[in-house]
């Protein structure tokens, strides 16, 4: 006979108990018992008994559970059931994590991290194959729209599988949010009707309620060029700039130019001259809102480099040259302030497509949600990369599901108040997917490329390449744990199948730019391993957090021009600015929407901070310690590095970056 000591843990999450009775099974290697004893598990505790076996058990391999209902089926979410045998040092721990519906028995298997084996008759493979099966049936791939990769089968929210739903805390809270917006967009509505919209100034009748303090300081600053430019390196969007390497074949300077070419050439040789060049756009057919056409550009901006890291633009040229037509108009600070404002705005409403669509949408929820459907049809629970990741999927195909439903939908937020609705989002999507290259998802090579490596002013540059370095390392920790080789690398037949699923199927083909669709060696999987959870964190942070600051004050990022671009610089006035610029309804959704989407979630998960235990063995408990510890050093540096500085740089401060695509 023997004693067992048993913790069994409830989620903490609202209605993560249940008032159902749930039976448990020990299965050792020699033995199985089932414990007479039936819990009632309770949300946020943790119930400890003991209870002894006649029989020898062996070492723990399953810990089997039931839950037993008569009318109600009410779930249960179960973090982990932990098992001390007779004589142990080591508790056995059963890492769960997901909710227990229905009165099937569940088999939970010993938490260390293995790789498949080719015995079809080891107890542990049968689990693991079985599992697969079950969940490839439960996690399908759908079209949402041709030309686009592939996502979860899930028309709704309500048909995702349970365990990818939002806990009842974050759903309350992401709905009461959007209740909150829609009031205070109303209450914008009525305050403004009897007022005037033709100054900049009235744009302050909206700026009130939620907004961030850098959002303030945009409100102030947006007409300056210096902050116009700096935004190219670490506001909403630092991921289009570039340096350039010759004068853009699209830049045709006229008769009386001749100044601004050699001073255009100057800073090239200096290696101080970039560009923005939004040519994506060029030919996306504009939105039309509540009866009016709305407009669109594909501008390219010059900027200078100053000595001491300022970015300034030097010419704006609104439109690429088209066929038949005049020699596009360029814009220079020296026009008169109101047509150099507009040409900026321009710039910066582009910026807010390609930002929100293809940098954003795009670059990072939806390969995230790519990479989280691969996993869960390939990996099993015991394979040591689903335990990687899996912290770093939470919530993503949700949230996903959700702006399929209501933000992109037909109908939705950008057919309501975006330049690129109605249909135009999707061609441009499908546009971007031809530039989502495998080294566009990963900064070494991607700033490489652009040509943006030590730049002293380029803090995002700094911070992602730093974070980069910091995963690689946690990533090489965890994966050198379980592949001594490269060969073990070649011989694991399940992470194979993941790195197909994800290159062929989820990004529809993407072998032919530059995604793997096999792993030859342990450095070629670390670098993708590094790529997906930079991409499922650091990248989404970078990218998310900005629409707070920049996009409060409509007219820096306007959503969308109600105004054809101007071909001439003397006529433009005052009512030509506002005229093209969101009106107070589309300005009001924009204000609220960005503050919904940009805020600090309030269940958010820091990087490399999630709670659950999905390892048990100490040795990759250690690689997470270690992990987080090298967050919090570099959380130091940033702050450091901030203090002195008119506009720190802290989206990608570890403890602001979540741990998932979660909004």
């Amino acid at each position: 006979m023997g004693r067992y000591h048993i913790c069994v843990a409830t989620g903490a999450w609202i209605f993560s108990g249940s008032h159902n009775r749930v039976r448990l099974w020990l299965v050792g290697a020699r033995g199985e018992a089932e414990l007479e004893l039936q819990l009632r598990p309770a949300r946020g505790e943790e119930e400890e008994f003991e209870h002894d076996v006649p029989e020898e058990l062996g070492p723990l391999q399953f810990v089997k559970l039931r839950k037993l209902h008569s009318l109600v089926d009410d779930a249960w979410f179960c973090d982990r059931i932990m098992v001390r045998g007779p004589g142990a040092h080591e508790t056995a721990t059963f890492p769960c994590y997901r909710w227990v519906r229905g009165d099937g028995v569940l088999s939970l298997p010993e938490g260390s991290a293995r790789l498949a084996v080719d015995n079809a008759s080891d107890i542990f493979q049968k689990h693991r194959d079985k599992e697969l099966e079950e969940r490839q049936q439960m996690y399908r791939w759908a079209t949402w729209k041709e030309g686009l990769l592939l996502t979860i089968a899930a028309d709704s929210k309500d048909d995702l599988p349970p365990n990818m739903r939002f806990h009842e805390d974050k759903r309350l809270d992401f709905e009461w949010t959007l209740k909150t917006v829609a009031l205070e967009m109303i209450f914008k509505r009525v305050y403004t009707l009897l007022s005037s919209w033709d100054r900049l100034e009235d744009f302050d009748q909206i700026f009130w309620g939620q907004k961030s303090a850098l959002a303030e300081k945009v409100r102030q600053r947006w007409q300056d060029d210096e902050f116009f430019g700096y935004q190219f390196l670490n506001g909403a969007n630092p991921m289009l700039l570039r340096r350039s390497t010759c004068l853009p074949s699209r830049l045709m300077l006229p008769s009386g130019m001749e100044v601004l070419r050699v001073q255009l050439e100057k800073e090239l040789q200096n290696g101080s001259l970039f560009e923005a060049d939004f040519s994506l756009l060029d030919g996306i057919p504009a939105n039309v809102i509540r009866g009016e056409q709305q407009y669109l550009a594909a501008p390219l901006v010059m900027l200078k480099m100053e000595p001491d890291g300022k970015l300034l633009p030097m010419v704006i040229q609104i439109q690429p040259p088209n066929a038949g037509s005049p020699t596009p108009t360029l814009f220079l600070p020296s026009d008169p302030p109101l047509a150099w404002l507009l040409a900026k705005s321009w710039v910066r409403n582009s910026d807010f497509q390609l930002h929100e669509l293809q940098y954003h949408l795009l670059n990072t929820h939806l390969v995230a949600e790519v990479i989280a459907v691969a996993t869960m049809r390939c990996l099993p629970g015991l394979h040591p990369v689903f335990k990687l990741l899996m912290p770093h999927i939470r919530y993503t195909m949700e949230i996903n599901t959700r702006a399929r439903s209501q933000l992109i939908s037909d109908g939705g937020i950008f057919d309501q108040a975006v330049s690129t609705g109605g249909g135009g989002h999707v061609q441009l999507l499908r546009r971007a997917v031809a530039q989502l290259t495998y080294h566009s998802l990963c900064p070494p090579h991607d700033l490489a490329e652009r040509g943006l490596l030590g730049i002293p002013s380029a803090l995002y540059a700094h911070d992602a390449l730093q974070l980069w370095e910091i995963i690689t390392r946690y990533v090489e920790g965890i994966v050198l744990l379980f592949y001594q080789s490269d060969d073990v690398v070649r011989r694991d037949s399940e992470l194979q199948a993941w790195c197909r699923e994800i290159t062929e199927v989820g990004l529809r083909k993407a072998q032919n730019r530059g995604f793997p669709i096999s792993f030859q060696s342990q450095t070629q999987l670390c670098h993708f391993l590094t790529m997906c959870v930079f991409t499922c964190t650091v990248q989404h942070g970078a990218i998310n957090q900005g629409q707070l600051d920049w996009y409060g004050w409509v007219p820096n990022a306007p959503c969308t021009m109600r105004m054809p671009p101007p071909t001439t610089k003397d006529n433009v006035t005052m009512a030509t600015v506002m005229g093209s610029l969101p009106d107070v309804r589309q300005s009001s959704l924009q204000m609220a929407i960005t503050w919904h989407l940009g805020r600090q979630q309030p269940d958010m998960v820091p990087l490399g901070h999630h709670k659950e235990e999905y390892f048990s063995d100490p040795k990759a408990k250690a690689v997470l310690s270690q992990f987080q510890t090298d967050l919090e050093n570099f959380e130091k540096e940033i702050t450091a590095r901030n203090e002195p500085l008119d506009l720190p740089y802290e989206y990608l401060k570890p403890s602001r970056i979540e741990n998932s695509i979660t909004i």
